[in-house]
């Protein structure tokens, strides 16, 4: 199906705020759709292969879709820069969509062998790959540079709100009819978000005349070319080597440490769920924050601060002796973490090429679901052997080098924001 991009219009930089932009909307509730299909998959997928196999092999099924998703995330991103990146996403969530109903229908008539879940775990996982950069390129063709921020904050939200309703719609639908029926619910999710994309208006971005235009050439020296675009970019650089060094030090923490610090200090699992919830809603609170207000001052000094105080947060985590002190540091840091992550995100977006924006969402998404957990069996192997407070202080320092990154980059401490436009 063809898919024509509306011409670029003069008067864009009067456009409605994003949160009152029915296009935004539109792109907005499609994406939260396939984030919460995403979400019970992962739950329908966990729960056949409970049914069919051992823990050891559980365990096998949920990683097998990571390798492929790491290994060709930044061909997806060479992929999005050279596609409409709106045609990526229509065609990888088409892919999901009848992959996962194709797997509804088979796990309804017979229990799926494990090497089955597997390859459906690994084309996942491939898909995801081509999903996620062009999702990071497409904002930009959807709303105005003064908005971005906004748009950073709706999809954070977004994201909180797949993590919160997908498990327990996953666990309704496999009470009422089984993993087939969490399968099929995951495949409608995906089904539903095509049609609202396919009205969701796409301008194009004009790119810059100068030495920065990239060069033509294949997929492997687009790659390249996309690298040193980021190496030698004074704002993106930074920013992209902050996140990633933030990413290695909370990571481990905030998803492995929390689990065995909570064992260690026995706060039961109702202690975890408090923490995790608290973390939650702080990180919910500065996406709302960012989608209403639109814009901080001091974007670069804002960020770095926000990095500073929630890396601070999350060490002290695992000094405090009582749990209402570690879920009111938990709320701190999901907060600091969303303001962090939300102004990363919209700088990085406003600063780049459009050329770019393919390759650049893919290695800042690397760094998150590829390189990132690579610290979970470092830090729980570091608190089983030293417990829990050393681990988080060290875990806590490393993702302030982070900041301290980000600190020592001029165009980081003077990075603003777009303002909006007169309207």
């Amino acid at each position: 199906m063809a898919l024509a991009e509306a011409p670029h219009q003069p008067n864009r930089a009067a456009s409605p705020p994003a949160h009152r932009d029915g296009n935004v909307l539109r792109w907005l509730a499609a994406h939260t759709a396939s984030l919460i299909g995403d979400s019970v998959y992962f739950a329908a997928l966990a729960w056949s292969a409970q049914r069919s196999a051992g823990p050891t092999e559980v365990g096998l099924v949920m990683a097998a879709g990571a390798a492929p998703r790491a290994l060709l995330m930044l061909g997806g991103g060479v992929l999005a820069d050279r596609l409409d990146p709106r045609r990526v996403i229509l065609g990888s969530d088409t892919v999901r969509c009848l992959l996962i109903l194709g797997v509804a229908a088979a796990v309804a008539l017979t229990t799926p062998a494990l090497w089955l879940l597997v390859a459906v775990a690994l084309v996942f996982g491939a898909v995801d790959a081509l999903f996620v950069p062009a999702v990071g390129a497409l904002p930009p063709r959807i709303t105005t540079p003064d908005q971005l921020a906004r748009v950073t904050g709706l999809r954070s939200l977004s994201m909180r709100l797949g993590q919160v309703a997908g498990p327990p719609l996953g666990g309704l639908a496999m009470a009422l009819g089984g993993p087939a029926a969490a399968f099929a619910v995951a495949g409608l999710l995906f089904a539903l978000s095509l049609p609202l994309l396919l009205t969701v208006r796409i301008s194009p971005l004009a790119r810059p005349s100068d030495d920065s235009a990239p060069r033509p050439g294949g997929a492997r020296a687009e790659l390249l070319d996309g690298l040193r675009y980021i190496r030698r970019h004074r704002l993106i650089g930074p920013l992209v080597a902050a996140g990633a060094v933030c990413e290695l030090g909370l990571a481990g923490t905030l998803n492995v440490g929390m689990v065995l610090l909570n064992a260690e200090r026995g706060w039961g699992p109702s202690g975890y769920g408090w923490i995790v919830g608290c973390f939650g809603a702080g990180a919910a609170a500065s996406a709302a924050l960012l989608a209403v207000a639109g814009r901080l001052p001091r974007a670069g000094m804002t960020m770095t601060g926000s990095l500073l105080a929630g890396s601070v947060g999350a060490a002290a985590m695992a000094l405090v002796p009582s749990l209402w002190a570690a879920t009111v540091l938990a709320a701190l840091v999901g907060l600091s973490a969303g303001v962090f992550g939300s102004l990363d995100g919209a700088l990085i977006q406003t600063a780049a090429d459009p050329a770019y924006l393919g390759r650049v969402t893919s290695v800042v998404m690397l760094t998150m679901l590829g390189f990132a957990p690579l610290s979970y069996p470092l830090v729980g192997a570091a608190i089983g052997a030293w417990g829990a407070a050393p681990v988080f202080v060290a875990c806590g320092a490393l993702s302030c080098l982070g900041g301290a990154l980000a600190f020592a980059s001029p165009a980081v401490r003077h990075a603003e924001l777009p303002r909006a436009a007169a309207r």
